[in-house]
């Protein structure tokens, strides 16, 4: 079965700041993924601050950089984005992007 790359965006705003909102957005983020159940097959890591290398040199401020990752598997890329809608990076006012993950035949 395909998968897909789930690449996490949005803004310092979304970061939880208070024990009681780190709490509710783990909560959250642990209910989606029992949601998505084994179609989750890496939930991945959160990312730490992005910079972007271009030809013309190293860009500090990537604008709508990424906040983290997953993958998970589906049928078809549709399925995968609906699986994707109920993420609360999607409920924060975030997005998130997926792109299949094309196996490099060997």
């Amino acid at each position: 079965m395909p998968q897909y790359l789930y690449i996490y965006h949005g803004s310092a705003d979304s970061v939880p700041v208070t024990p009681e909102e780190q709490e509710a957005g783990m909560k959250a983020w642990g209910d989606w993924m029992e949601k998505v159940g084994p179609a989750m097959t890496n939930p991945g890591e959160p990312v730490g601050k992005s910079k972007a290398v271009t030809a013309e040199g190293v860009v500090d401020d990537v604008p709508n950089a990424a906040f983290g990752y997953s993958i998970v598997e589906a049928p078809d890329i549709a399925t995968a984005c609906e699986m994707a809608r109920g993420n609360p990076m999607v409920a924060g006012g975030g997005s998130v992007e997926v792109a299949e993950i094309m196996p490099i035949p060997m």
